[in-house]
């Protein structure tokens, strides 16, 4: 009888227990449902603002420029011809959170598009060798960079200036003349779209609206998934009506960005550009990386104390040299778009490329300081640069000028950061 009491005992208690965790958990929800959305949006100022930034400057421009901003067409251009800032951010962002820079991607692009176009010139490959050929150089461009970080511990901004000016002159050296790029499948890379396959739905194209429509469901159900394993893990929540609010937002936004692709083309093609496919793959992919992988958890832990980092076990060096090693592959991705839209090698391809990209991840809401920074944040980043470069485009303005703007913008997100964080401190 004792040992059945004990046992009654222990069961009453593990009951008790589990009913007051139960009521923590969604005492806890309660409480986070109370907030007012404006405490919501105060506390999340620094994440929200950036997108905020993003539909100003497309305001601004849609009304500067007559409305032409987000004309269909325009808005496949300015992925197509701003593909370079999207893809050179993903690997800069990597860079920058580990407390490093490289100031070599223009002079790369120029060196590696140089080779590609040579090959396919001169050498007689086809269009996919020589993207083949261009990736290995990129890569191993990122082994050389990262050797040197690494292993040798020469400074990232070092090491990346050397590289700026070496492969500035080898790129002289290889397209010192324009070498010019014919092979219409390898331009299509650039300037086409995705097949329509099932067709144009009266003046629209049925990819885009089927791709619109599977990315609102994705959306919807990764927020609501999201918070109900929130809600089963009992952490905090945010309340139902902000989570709908959110929702709204991005359906309206991703719904409207569908109608513009549907419409855009011409009588053979139109809908989701080829560019815009591979930008897709390569921020899926490095948002993965980054948020569910072993490599990505380095990198923050890296980037955010070294010391830890290295108390901890993480192998800092290799850490180090793959991410120079991603740099050199985006890269070569960014030189093959950006030789197929521009359709010659020229030795001045690429020049402040590697700007652009540090300013659309510091405007992003990377830390300049390094262990900060999110893929979401640096494609809005890299498309307020490309939104910048397109409506000034558009309006005629001279380079200087755009130059200038560019400059101040870029100095106006990282006082803000700073001046953001010490607030909170």
């Amino acid at each position: 009888m004792t040992g059945l009491n004990r046992d009654l005992n222990r069961e009453r208690k593990r009951i008790q227990m589990s009913a007051a965790n139960s009521a923590a958990v969604k005492k806890g929800d309660d409480k986070v449902e109370t907030q007012s959305l404006k405490e919501l949006l105060l506390g999340n100022a620094r994440s929200y603002g950036i997108f905020f930034a993003l539909v100003v400057v497309i305001i601004v421009f849609q009304i500067l420029t007559g409305g032409r901003l987000l004309n269909p067409n325009n808005v496949v251009a300015l992925f197509q011809q701003n593909a370079y800032v999207l893809i050179a951010a993903i690997g800069m962002l990597m860079v920058i959170i580990a407390t490093h820079i490289d100031l070599s991607v223009g002079s790369v692009v120029a060196f590696i598009g140089g080779v590609g176009a040579l090959a396919m010139k001169n050498w007689g490959l086809n269009w996919f060798l020589a993207i083949v050929l261009m990736i290995v150089i990129g890569l191993a461009i990122g082994a050389w960079h990262g050797f040197w970080v690494a292993y040798v511990g020469v400074p990232g901004f070092v090491t990346t200036l050397g590289g700026m000016l070496i492969f500035r002159g080898l790129a002289t050296v290889v397209a010192g003349e324009s070498i010019p790029v014919s092979d219409p499948t390898f331009r299509a890379i650039s300037k086409d779209y995705l097949p329509n396959v099932l067709g144009f739905w009266g003046d629209f194209s049925s990819n885009a609206i089927i791709v619109g429509v599977v990315a609102i469901v994705l959306v919807i159900w990764m927020q609501l998934h999201k918070r109900n394993n929130a809600i089963k893990n009992g952490l905090p929540v945010q309340p139902m009506s902000f989570v709908v609010l959110k929702l709204v937002i991005a359906v309206a936004a991703i719904a409207y960005v569908t109608y513009l692709l549907a419409c855009s083309g011409n009588a053979t093609q139109g809908g989701i550009p080829i560019v815009m496919l591979i930008i897709g793959v390569l921020i899926g992919v490095y948002w993965f990386a980054l948020n569910r992988t072993v490599y990505g958890r380095n990198v923050y832990a890296v980037g955010g104390n070294r010391k830890a980092a290295i108390l901890s076990g993480i192998d800092t060096k290799a850490t180090d040299f793959k991410i120079f090693l991603n740099m050199g592959f985006l890269t070569s991705i960014a030189a093959v778009i950006t030789l197929s839209r521009l359709a010659s090698a020229t030795a001045q391809t690429g020049m402040e490329f590697e700007m652009d990209a540090l300013a659309a991840c510091f405007i992003g809401g990377t830390a300049v300081t390094g262990g900060i920074g999110t893929i979401p944040g640096a494609m809005v980043g890299a498309l307020i640069m490309g939104v910048l470069n397109q409506g000034l485009s558009i309006m005629g303005v001279d380079a200087a000028w755009v130059k200038t703007i560019k400059g101040l913008v870029v100095i106006a997100a990282v006082a803000y950061d700073l001046v953001s964080k010490r607030k909170k401190g």
